[in-house]
Order: C-alpha cells, then structure tokens, then sequence
C-alpha cells in the first residue's frame, strides 16, 4: 500500500512540472491532452483520496503545507496540486465547468492533509474562473475565503487583493478596486519573504502591472491602464500573458485610440494562431466583431479587425463570448 502510495505521489509530481512547463511555453490548449492524461494515470487515486473531502472550505489549520491527521498526506497533497494545476488549464483552455469542477476536487484534498497553500490558490484561481463568467459576487467571495485567521505574506496577500479588485470592479465600485490594486502594489514591493509558497514566484512585476492596467481599464481609467498593459504585454513571460495583449486592445478602443489600436492588431493577427489561452482569443475575437460593424471604428481598423478574426484559431465547440467587453 506504501509502494502504491508513493507511485501515486511520484506521478502527480511529474505530471505537475510537465504541466506548468507546457502550460507556459506553449499555452493552455497545448496543455489540455496531458491534463486528460495525467487525470487517467492517478484518477482512481483522486477520486478515492477526495471522496469524503470537504465543500468549498479552505483549511482550517495554519500548520505546515502537507500536515494533515493520518498517512498519505504527500498523497493527497500532490493530487491536490495536480488538480489545482488541472483546474487553470482547464480554465485558461476555456473548460470552465470542468475546471470549476477540479477546483472543488484540489480544495477536498487540501482540507484533508491540511495543504492550506494549495486550498488558497485554487481558491484564487476559482474567484479568477468565476469574475470571467460574469459571477464577481462569487467571486470576491472566494478570493476573502483565502485570507484565513491570520496576516498572509506578501505575495499571497497581493494576489488576495488582485482577486478582489477585479471582482469589486465588475460589481460597479470606482474607489475601492483602485485601493484594492494599490495595496496589491505595496505588498508586492515588500519582496517576497520567507513565508510565501513556492507557487508564488510567478507574481512577478509584469504580471502586477497586467492586472494593475486591467483593473484600471475596468473602472474607464484608460489613460493609467494603456500604459501598464502595454509594459505587462511586451515584457517577456509565460503564454498566458497573451492575455495582457489582448486586454490592451479593449482599452486601447474604448479609448478611441484607433490608430494605436491598428497597429497592435497588425502585431497580433501574424501570432494569433499560435496563441494558447482561450480567454485570450475569446477577448480578441469579441472586439474584432464588434469592431468589423458599420459605424464603429474607422474603416481601417474594420479591416484589421477582419484580418484578425481570419488569424484567429476556431473557437471551441460551445464557448460563449464573454460576459462583457471589460474582458
């Protein structure tokens, strides 16, 4: 049974590096057969480990990462992870139903070894799921589930604040998401400390300064997020922050910028193909058939917008538009 145990672990941590390495080279969608199959090599161990796990609470206890009550806690740690890595992917590949799905999995197995880290981040990743699908009471919700009974260390607490900030933006407050994003910003600057898990290493400067720029963008202070975007967008980092580029654009057009506006189009649609993240090209699919319709933009950037659209990788089966154009 050990020898099994230990096979399972073994498994899940390889199938976990291969992920995030594919996940951030060459994006979500490149990523979804290894989740199907890495699912399959220790499904039966997820499904048993997470059968009697908890609903959505996080762990209680504010002990070690793998700490739980009784053996196998590296186990259901490690299955925990993959299905939180799985539950992203999903995510960003535009399977919001499995993912949501996953996620409620990764938080079972955290709350039974008592992996508080990883019940954390899935519950930002959950509040991220939610705001796209148009739910940011459910989500600012999940992102204050996070902050537990005591001070997180600074990187943690900036994504805490991250998460609430879009969420409180897309429920129409003006103030606070300005607030929220501004303190994200101060525990950032305080560097990352010896408290902080090991996920938090990609919360760097560029991916502060996409979410900064968005959350500005969604509040209509377009003139501060152009140029956060813009450095978030062009810095060098995984594939997902395609999705900075993207966002960019929607500013760049509420702004009536559109001359700035064709020329990011003229950068994208060459790459739009390859492009990994299903949230990335639902966005720039939406703006380009909004901005191809008489009387929108000007009759150049109508034509980008229908070039982009042919460069666009063909939506998955059943994908909605999103909810909103702030996305």
């Amino acid at each position: 049974m050990e020898h099994d145990e230990d096979d399972v672990t073994a498994a899940a941590q390889a199938a976990i590096q291969r992920l995030v390495t594919v996940d951030a080279t060459q994006g979500a969608r490149a990523a979804v057969p290894l989740v199907r199959e890495a699912l399959r090599r220790v499904g039966h161990g997820v499904r048993g480990a997470g059968a009697e796990g908890g609903g959505r609470e996080a762990p209680r206890g504010e002990g070690g990462g793998s700490g739980g009550a009784g053996g196998g806690s590296d186990r259901l740690a490690a299955l925990a992870e993959l299905c939180e890595v799985a539950g992203w992917i999903l995510f960003d590949a535009g399977h919001h139903r499995t993912a949501h799905r996953l996620n409620a999995r990764a938080l079972a197995l955290a709350e039974r070894c008592g992996d508080r880290w990883t019940a954390r981040l899935t519950l930002l990743n959950d509040s991220m799921l939610l705001a796209h699908a148009g739910r940011p009471r459910a989500a600012l919700a999940a992102a204050v589930q996070a902050l537990g009974p005591r001070p997180l260390p600074p990187r943690v607490a900036a994504l805490v604040l991250i998460r609430e900030a879009h969420a409180t933006a897309l429920l129409g407050a003006r103030r606070a998401p300005r607030e929220l994003i501004g303190r994200a910003g101060s525990h950032f600057l305080d560097g990352v400390s010896r408290h902080d898990p090991p996920w938090a290493w990609w919360l760097d400067e560029a991916e502060l300064l996409g979410h900064r720029g968005w959350v500005l963008a969604r509040v209509g202070d377009t003139r501060r997020a152009v140029p956060a975007l813009h450095r978030a967008a062009t810095a060098p980092g995984p594939s997902y922050r395609h999705l900075f580029g993207a966002q960019l654009l929607a500013a760049l057009v509420r702004a009536g910028a559109w001359r700035d506006a064709e020329r990011l189009v003229a950068d994208l649609a060459p790459r739009a193909r390859t492009i990994g993240s299903a949230r990335t090209t639902e966005v720039l699919g939406h703006l380009a058939h909004r901005l191809r319709e008489p009387g929108t933009a000007p009759g150049y950037l109508r034509d980008a917008a229908v070039h982009l659209l042919e460069s666009l990788p063909a939506p998955r089966a059943g994908a909605a538009p999103p909810p909103d154009g702030r996305r």
